[in-house]
């Protein structure tokens, strides 16, 4: 199980330090990175959240809990 996780938490530590580079790609370019469109799913994600109301704030900070560092 430590194994799981340790490869789970290295991808996410990867996905983390590669979304800022595509974004970045995106407004230099104007061209999606690997056919993802990146800040149009951003954007599309934060619009669904913001329609859901509590429900969206709830999911929202619980996403984000995710994403925080445990000290």
């Amino acid at each position: 199980m430590k194994m799981v996780t340790g490869f789970l938490g290295g991808l996410m530590s990867v996905m983390m330090a590669v979304l800022p580079l595509t974004i970045l790609w995106y407004v230099l370019t104007g061209t999606s990175v690997l056919g993802m469109d990146v800040v149009t799913n951003l954007t599309n994600l934060l619009t669904t959240l913001g329609n859901g109301g509590f429900v969206g704030l709830v999911v929202l900070v619980i996403v984000a809990s995710f994403f925080t560092g445990k000290k």
